[in-house]
């Protein structure tokens, strides 16, 4: 049984690592926070926070596209290290914008989530992913 579990981990180590990683956080980051989000545009659209110059709809749509839309791509493994960028920005933007006054403090779940887009990023879909499928990006 201990030979089989290190044979598996041996030769598909990696890829299921990616892939916990992609579906855990993509998982996480587009159920607890860009559904809500898109649900709740109507009661959000007029109250999220404006950033740069941009208004606060806008800025909630860009959140929905960060949370919601790359998230799911993220967990598919589809254009992955494409939807990692958008990702790891909104997160930025969250913990240094909405959680400027406390980025360590209650902006540290958005920087958790930062450096496990970037990571996925980094690392490409892996082997169990649509971009796999496709024969893009990464499959180790």
């Amino acid at each position: 049984m201990i030979s089989a579990l290190k044979s598996v981990l041996n030769s598909h180590g990696a890829a299921l690592g990616s892939l916990v990683l992609r579906v855990g956080f993509g998982g996480f980051m587009a159920l607890n926070h860009g559904w809500p989000k898109l649900m709740g545009f109507a009661d959000k659209s007029d109250k999220f926070a404006a950033f740069l110059p941009l208004p606060s709809p806008l800025s909630l749509s860009l959140a929905i596209v960060g949370e919601l839309l790359c998230a799911v791509l993220i967990v598919v493994g589809l254009g992955t290290r494409m939807a990692a960028v958008p990702a790891v920005i909104t997160m930025l933007v969250a913990a240094f914008g909405a959680h400027r006054d406390d980025a360590f403090g209650d902006g540290e779940h958005a920087l958790l989530y930062a450096l496990g887009f970037t990571a996925i990023g980094l690392m490409g879909p892996g082997r169990f992913s649509i971009d796999a499928l496709r024969g893009k990006g990464r499959t180790g």
